[in-house]
């Protein structure tokens, strides 16, 4: 059961949960961008968001997408999309540009601006992350 903030109308996982609350348009975020991007951007989105209990959400500088959890990240850059997720053992090879222990599991991020980067891996690499929580 999620909860929706009465102040930024933001709907996370949890009732009274901690976040950033402002009210931030997902359009915002991709103001002076590349369009592109955006239709990168849609291409995850139209995958992700109608997995079971996914929220998402706008900040002031990404797009979270969450089950119980964050398990998905994307921050429009100035040229690319820096897409943040989770998982159990570290990812050192490309496309992954790092991949940081945070507690029990393992941040990883890769950069996209273009559709030719999406590749089947990528949804495979977030799908692992949902499947995390």
């Amino acid at each position: 059961m999620s909860w929706t903030c009465p102040k930024c109308e933001r709907e996370l996982p949890k009732a009274d949960q901690w976040h950033y609350c402002a009210r931030v348009s997902l359009d915002s975020l991709f103001e002076g961008r590349l369009p592109e991007m955006v239709l990168v951007f849609d291409k995850i989105l139209a995958e992700v968001a109608d997995w079971e209990g996914v929220l998402v959400s706008t900040t002031p500088n990404c797009i979270v997408f969450a089950r119980r959890l964050t398990f998905l990240v994307i921050r429009p850059m100035k040229k690319e999309l820096d897409i943040k997720f989770y998982s159990k053992t570290p990812h050192p090879e490309k496309p992954i540009l790092k991949s940081i222990a945070v507690g029990n599991k393992f941040q990883n991020h890769i950069r996209i601006a273009l559709l030719d980067d999406l590749r089947p891996a990528l949804f495979k690499y977030i799908r692992e992350s949902y499947d995390l929580l």
